[in-house]
């Protein structure tokens, strides 16, 4: 037993695996696209394609993020730091108080004894209050402060030397002027970054900046003139530092005036329009009158409480403009909060939104693209069946008949769910589903136009089967006539020879109709036929039935209305074995029990056949496969396998042990009948008898057919 060799799949010259449809991935800028992660699927390539100008969107917005956040932490950073300036203001103006009691005290008006006991310790209270805040604020201003606070570690000693009346009036008024103006620097450290563009928070900045200059000229000026005042006249330098306090001050208050608010200068002119501020003022010019060293007589009280009252007054502007700051600078970390909260929740928007585009628009494609999908697996796996179904199961005028060129009607199903998605979906898949519309037109057509080929041709072969049957019948009438009445052994012999080749004619015919579904006539036998028998009646016909052997068949009886199609099925079999086999090899049949089905074998010595041919003959014995779409020299399969489908058999090609192929046929026990004591092998009377008595069963079979 031979087959034939499977065909490669893959045609080299396009890179199409053709077995499965899909195309090879060449490399290149294809093949580069295909490695984008999800960009096979239709979701994937619309979330890549909305995914770029998103990420674009997302990046502008982080940038407005990332800078709306730095103006939120710059004014964080301004409201702190102006905490900070405003407690190294408290610090400073108890300094600058402490100073000129100092100074006056070291000038000779012993009255500032108590006065300035009492302001060292609101000093000592505003160090200590700056110094348990001083992490507030950003790092350089803190490391500034903290810096020009350690330069009053020398405090101590400085007032210790004036208790004891052994330091210089001149040094101690240079250390207080020194730390105080170390003060001042500091809180001014990194102040230009302060406002991040801000207009009215620079200049609030600068105001308060110069204003700390002023109010430090002024207190210098109070704390120096307070010691010439209780001295009665300039000393050395003293004048000098006079003139150029007063020049310091000048320029503060300019600078002052040019970054100010009008509130705010209203504020520092009041300051200067009290009473106490003209006479200081008076006093003053009293003052710059003695430039020549000469005495001069002012109450130095006079002089302090008048300056005292102007430096609170220009100390409680400070704080005015310190609050105006910090409420520029909450303004400004409200609003970056606002804006900065509006980007975000712009950026989740423009996310949200961009994930619902691509989740919608997806759906818009792939929901109807799915439905067609579904329809067109329907149509390939129901309705193009089913339309074959129908046609082949369709009562319409017979094949050769007027009508019989006309297409089978195959009816329209309306309301499908592809055809609604597709209308309410793009124009393209509008059309798509249009195209796959008319595909399946002409397939279900193509289908229905084979359908009826099908149908038509088996209806020849099966009314070409009947015609050799009723010819053949005939023909085996007319041999057994003429065997009846010869008496010449030589022509008798002929005349067998004769009856056989037409018994084998007649099995061709009756595997054809075997092959298109048509049950042949009725070939039935009345009572019951030995296993033996049976194998008698295949080997009589097929052509070399020399070379069989029944070499052990175990008695048994099958019933009489399966025996035709059991003898048609083993002499398929026997007929095979022979082709395939030496013409010096016999062909062996054995039968055996087993429990409650009869076996039979039928072994021979040939070529053998492959493990891949034996899986693709057996699927054909086992009717899975078409007899339409397989080479001619395989038909005998397709007969056995029906012949066996109708007994209910089950018929398998093996390996012959050393070689050859056996074909195993399982009968189930429907097909058997009670054993009889006498069954004994038969004698060739008895196979002559029944295969006489085959042959009548036949004509009567034919016959009423014909007349039907």
């Amino acid at each position: 037993m031979t087959g034939n060799t499977d065909q490669g799949n893959t045609d080299r010259g396009t890179g199409q695996d053709r077995g499965t449809g899909h195309h090879f991935v060449r490399a290149g800028r294809r093949g580069r696209l295909l490695a984008v992660p999800g960009w096979n699927t239709i979701r994937g390539r619309v979330a890549v394609v909305l995914a770029v100008p998103t990420c674009l969107l997302l990046v502008l917005t982080g940038l407005a993020v990332v800078d709306r956040g730095a103006d939120w932490a710059a004014a964080r950073e301004t409201q702190a730091r102006v905490d900070l300036v405003l407690r190294v203001q408290a610090l400073v103006h108890e300094l600058q108080r402490e100073r000129g009691l100092t100074n006056g005290l070291l000038g000779g008006a012993r009255q500032y004894r108590d006065d300035l006991g009492a302001q060292r310790e609101r000093s000592d209270l505003a160090r200590a209050e700056l110094a348990a805040t001083l992490g507030e604020g950003d790092a350089d201003t803190v490391s500034a402060v903290e810096g020009a606070r350690r330069r009053l570690l020398g405090l101590a000693a400085v007032r210790s030397g004036v208790d004891g009346g052994s330091t210089d009036r001149g040094k101690t008024f240079a250390f207080y002027t020194a730390s105080i103006s170390a003060l001042i620097r500091a809180q001014s450290a990194d102040g230009d970054d302060a406002a991040r563009g801000d207009r009215a928070l620079a200049d609030g900045v600068d105001a308060l900046q110069a204003l700390a200059d002023a109010t430090e000229s002024v207190a210098l000026e109070r704390g120096s003139l307070n010691g010439v005042f209780a001295a009665k006249r300039f000393r050395e330098a003293e004048y000098l530092e006079f003139t150029e306090v007063r020049a310091a001050r000048v320029a503060a208050l300019d600078q002052y005036g040019g970054s100010a608010t009008p509130a705010q200068r209203k504020a520092l002119d009041q300051a200067f329009a009290t009473g106490d501020a003209r006479r200081a003022t008076a006093l003053e010019r009293r003052a710059a009158s003695a430039a020549d060293g000469s005495r001069f007589d002012v109450d130095p009280a006079q002089w302090w409480r008048s300056m005292t009252v102007l430096v609170d007054d220009l100390y409680a502007v400070q704080q005015r403009v310190g609050a105006d700051v910090r409420a520029r600078a909450g303004q400004l970390s409200d609003s970056a909060t606002a804006q900065l909260a509006g980007f975000l929740g712009l950026g989740v928007l423009i996310v949200a939104v961009a994930t619902a585009l691509a989740v919608l628009s997806a759906r818009s494609i792939t929901r109807p693209l799915g439905a067609l999908a579904d329809e067109a697996d329907e149509v390939a796996g129901a309705r193009l069946s089913e339309a074959v179904e129908r046609v082949l199961n369709w009562d319409g005028p017979e094949a050769g008949s007027d009508t019989a060129g006309q297409p089978v009607p195959v009816p329209e199903e309306p309301g499908r769910p592809g055809e609604a998605a597709a209308r309410s979906s793009a124009r393209e898949i509008a059309q798509l589903a249009a195209a796959l519309r008319n595909v399946e037109r002409t397939a279900v057509g193509l289908a229905a136009e084979q359908a009826v080929l099908r149908r038509n041709t088996s209806e020849s072969l099966a009314n070409l089967g009947r015609r050799n049957q009723s010819l053949l019948r005939r023909q085996l009438g007319l041999i057994t006539t003429l065997e009846s009445q010869e008496v010449d052994p030589d022509a008798l012999g002929e005349l067998f020879e004769l009856d056989h080749l037409a018994t084998r004619m007649r099995r061709n015919a009756e595997s054809l109709l075997v092959l298109v579904g048509e049950h042949a006539p009725p070939r039935s036998w009345s009572g019951t036929v030995t296993a033996l028998e049976v194998v008698q009646s295949a080997v009589s016909e097929v052509e070399q039935y020399r070379r069989v052997s029944a070499a052990d068949v175990g008695p048994c009886r099958f019933r009489g209305h399966a025996v035709a199609e059991l003898s048609h099925l083993l002499a398929e079999l026997i007929e095979n074995a022979l082709v395939f086999s030496p013409p010096h090899l016999p062909v062996e049949v054995y039968g055996w029990r087993d429990v409650d089905e009869y076996c039979l074998a039928v072994v021979d010595r040939g070529i053998g056949m492959s493990a891949a041919e034996l899986d693709r003959a057996n699927a054909r014995l086992a009717g899975k496969e078409s007899f339409l779409v397989a080479p001619t020299r395989f038909l005998g399969h397709y007969v056995v396998g029906r012949l066996a489908a109708r007994l209910g058999a089950q018929v398998e090609l093996r390996e012959t042990e050393g070689s050859g192929t056996t074909a195993y046929v399982a009968l189930p026990s429907s097909l058997l009948a009670a054993p009889i004591p006498s069954d004994r092998p038969p004698g060739p009377d008895q196979v002559r008898a029944l295969l006489n008595g085959f042959r009548e069963g036949v004509a009567r079979g034919a016959a009423g057919k014909d007349s039907a």
